[in-house]
């Protein structure tokens, strides 16, 4: 099993978070000389590798201490998170009370490994975050280790040559065991260090080229027959993941035909009733499930298993057996010297030019969601893939903790797959024949995302103003024709909240949910089509904005606290407050009007409950804009320009003579 991990900057994504979920990986119950962790570094950074280094030796106590006592989970930041509190007095007096001298006597033993490990951790954990904040590797280090006279040269993030280091061994090389061992004598799995080259003449293709690079240089040195893939900040929670998941790849009947397993993407750091709507309860359990019930379920970028002959380009036809070659027997001969500098040659800018990388082989370029068009082209290609949810989360990730973080992700996760729609790889024309009809809608549930926001839209505006002139939208009271608009509002969310409840979110979540789905319609997906536009019209290009893992502390309370965190003049907030106060003016003008002529309630009755309910759904936007003062609510700047915007199209129904 040979596991990715990919970091593309030290500053925006810590060492210390890239090293928790490699440690995690490399601690999997699972035979060592099989198992390999790479670690790409777009970055090509040298405080990660110093990371790494520091880790592969922080490694040989905390691998063997896992498994002596099968500790969850085996991310040490994560375990001592949750396990430290034992340490209180509290602990200690229940410890006392344990008579069965056995049990006293492991539990007494766990409690010194744990105080041994966690004060062994900080003292990494100090030494590589000094490193990152003085830009400096301590000196002794630099001379230990031969990797870092690859930082010799003039290295830049966006211009340097490729890099690889083997920095632990865990497989035979020339038929000698070059292995690195922990403390109690044993294989350590391999870790592979990664720095694709880049040049600002050669296209890099952001995360797909990065894991095309990574494909290549683990078939040089390890070859195995499949790969999972992590984002830096998704680490491991189930040490026996990997036993379960070759369940699925090696089933008598059907285990030949599956390309890939994807787990959802669940959070450590999600809130009670979850502010931004990151969870994803009903998402994870009926419809991901759904899609995989046709064979295809998605790729969703992280948390995947791959079969690597169905990511490297290979098609599938019934009754073809895959074998599983465990060992490169064609590399027998190498040092690990050699198999660096051969590792590098495939990483250079140049090793792609005139192959069939990012067309056909490996994942798909040109679009920012690289991971769902691949795994669309991977069904197309005759596999299936599965999805599994299991009762303990399998990985656990860093969900945004900053509203403007969170819509910024959708803005780049809506337009890419809007692309995809709009491409050659649309669903309904590439996947005809070759994928299931109900796959193809699956797909399209998430690639209309952006065009989504024009109804959304319509709903928050022109209703608003209608009311504001007085114009009715909607049936009256006592026609029949207001009977099927009621019947839909109520059973649409009377189910929804059945089901989110049933799928593990309460109340207030789903609440949560729907403020949010209305935040992002009306602001990332809206600016999302726009970009979609522009670069049709070849005014712009394809973008990737990198999502920042780090928060202040004072946002970090608000999230815990589940305030909402604005605290920035984007575009996105000056749509949001401007659309919240039109709902808010309009509101209380059609109240007014009600006052004046009672008769007009039957006719617009139906636009001033959504109004209402939109004025709900934006209560946490008026605090942030008139009550809050802390550095979370809306600048100033920001509300000046939505009064006025909002102010100027509630007097467009006054000047101008609407009809309908």
């Amino acid at each position: 099993m040979d596991i990715f991990v990919c970091t593309a900057d030290p500053k925006m994504e810590p060492p210390t978070l890239v090293i928790n979920t490699v440690l995690s990986a490399m601690s999997y119950n699972y035979p060592p000389e099989k198992l390999s962790v790479y670690v790409s570094d777009d970055g090509g950074s040298e405080i990660t590798f110093y990371a790494l280094l520091e880790a592969s030796l922080f490694s040989k106590h905390w691998i063997p201490f896992c498994k002596r006592f099968n500790v969850e989970p085996r991310a040490p930041e994560a375990y001592f998170s949750q396990h430290c509190p034992f340490l209180d007095g509290k602990f200690a007096q229940e410890l006392l009370a344990i008579k069965d001298k056995t049990v006293h006597n492991q539990r007494s033993q766990l409690i010194t490994f744990v105080c041994s490990w966690k004060k062994m951790y900080e003292e990494m954990k100090t030494r590589i975050e000094t490193a990152l904040e003085t830009g400096k590797i301590p000196e002794e280090t630099r001379k230990q280790h031969k990797g870092f006279s690859e930082w010799n040269l003039n290295i830049k993030k966006s211009d340097h040559h490729s890099i690889v280091q083997v920095m632990a061994v865990g497989i035979l090389i020339d038929g000698r065991d070059t292995s690195s061992v922990d403390d109690e004598g044993s294989r350590l799995p391999t870790l592979v260090y990664m720095a694709r080259e880049k040049r600002p003449n050669w296209p890099h293709n952001f995360k797909a080229g990065a894991m095309n690079a990574l494909i290549r240089v683990s078939s040089e040195i390890t070859n195995a027959p499949f790969i999972l893939n992590l984002d830096c900040d998704m680490y491991s929670n189930n040490a026996d993941t990997i036993r379960e998941i070759l369940c699925f790849f090696m089933d008598e009947k059907k285990g030949a035909e599956i390309a890939f397993v994807q787990f959802p993407q669940n959070y450590n750091n999600k809130t009670e009733n979850d502010i931004y709507g990151n969870a994803c309860y009903a998402t994870n359990v009926v419809e991901l499930a759904g899609a995989g019930g046709y064979g295809a379920a998605l790729y969703c970028g992280t948390g995947c298993y791959h079969r690597r002959e169905s990511l490297s380009g290979e098609k599938y036809s019934k009754g073809d057996r895959v074998q599983l070659n465990t060992r490169p027997k064609k590399y027998e001969g190498k040092s690990v010297v050699d198999l660096e500098e051969s590792s590098k040659v495939l990483a250079s800018c140049s090793y792609e030019k005139g192959t069939q990388w990012g067309k056909e082989m490996g994942l798909m370029y040109g679009c920012p969601v690289e991971d769902i068009v691949t795994g669309l082209a991977i069904q197309c290609r005759g596999w299936k893939s599965a999805y599994y949810n299991p009762e303990r989360s399998a990985f656990l990730g860093l969900a945004p903790s900053t509203l403007e973080v969170g819509l910024v992700q959708h803005k780049r996760w809506s337009e890419g797959l809007s692309q995809i729609f709009l491409s050659k790889y649309c669903p309904f024309t590439y996947g005809h024949g070759r994928i299931k009809l109900g796959a193809q809608m699956a797909y399209s549930i998430y690639l209309l995302w952006a065009p989504f926001s024009l109804p959304t839209l319509y709903y928050v505006i022109v209703p608003s103003l209608c009311l504001l002139k007085g114009i009715s939208l909607f049936p009256e009271v006592s026609s029949p024709w207001f009977l099927p608009f009621a019947y839909v509002f109520v059973a649409k969310n009377v189910f929804s909240v059945l089901e989110a409840m049933n799928c593990g979110s309460t109340l207030k979540a789903w609440w949560n949910l729907q403020r949010m789905w209305l935040i992002r319609r009306t602001t990332s997906y809206f600016l999302a089509l726009l970009d979609i536009f522009k670069r049709k019209l070849g005014i712009s290009e394809i973008t990737f904005t990198l999502t920042d893992k780090i928060v202040t502390e004072d946002a970090s309370k608000r999230y815990e606290q589940e305030i909402m965190e604005f605290g920035s003049s984007s575009l996105m907030f000056t749509i949001l407050a401007t659309l919240a106060l039109l709902n808010l003016f309009t509101l209380v003008g059609g109240i007014m009007k009600l006052f004046m002529d009672f008769k007009a309630l039957e006719h617009l009755i139906l636009q001033i409950v959504l109004c209402g309910i939109i004025v709900l759904i934006n209560l946490p936007v008026y605090q942030a804009l008139f009550i809050r003062s802390d550095n979370g609510r809306i600048p100033s700047s920001v509300m000046f320009k939505s009064v006025v915007l909002a102010s100027v199209l509630c007097l467009m129904p006054i000047y101008y003579n609407i009809s309908l």
